[in-house]
């Protein structure tokens, strides 16, 4: 299997706000699909979720809007694992445009679910499989900058 998560993306016109550059809620979108990109890569296909009755539920999302992108524009979005356990998954996606220029970033917490009884459940043995032979070459990767970030105003 692949190590290498990456999704992609183009912004349209639906997108495009009234400053001229994609609208907030669009780079939501954006993550959001990569997300179900990710389930696929990692083997919960459309017919996995069907017949197995077993998904991945978004319980937290941490985005960070870097640079604007604009009509047109072709968006890359790549992943990094930061933690992983038996049922979740601690996620970053990074969205660059074609010129390697970070756009977002987005920090999410995934946890796998039984649908048939509403309630968290480890992952499945083959998508469990998938996700350490991915976590195997990332737990060692360095915590990208905007990682575990915190709002607030500072004190002055």
């Amino acid at each position: 299997m692949n190590t290498t998560f990456s999704f992609k993306s183009e912004v349209i016109q639906e997108w495009v706000d009234y400053n001229g550059h994609m609208n907030d809620a669009a780079y939501a979108s954006v993550f959001s699909y990569a997300v179900d990109s990710l389930m696929e890569f990692f083997g919960l296909t459309k017919e996995v979720i069907e017949n197995e009755k077993y998904t991945l539920f978004t319980l937290e999302t941490h985005l960070c809007y870097l640079n604007e992108a604009h009509l047109g524009e072709e968006l890359n979005v790549n992943l990094q694992l930061l933690d992983v356990d038996s049922k979740r998954l601690h996620v970053f996606f990074t969205m660059k445009n074609t010129n390697e220029v970070v756009i977002a970033t987005s920090e999410q917490m995934l946890m796998g679910m039984d649908q048939e009884i509403g309630k968290p459940a480890p992952f499945l043995p083959h998508v469990n499989d998938n996700i350490n032979h991915v976590w195997k070459n990332h737990q060692l990767k360095e915590k990208p900058k905007q990682a575990g970030r915190v709002i607030g105003i500072k004190i002055k």
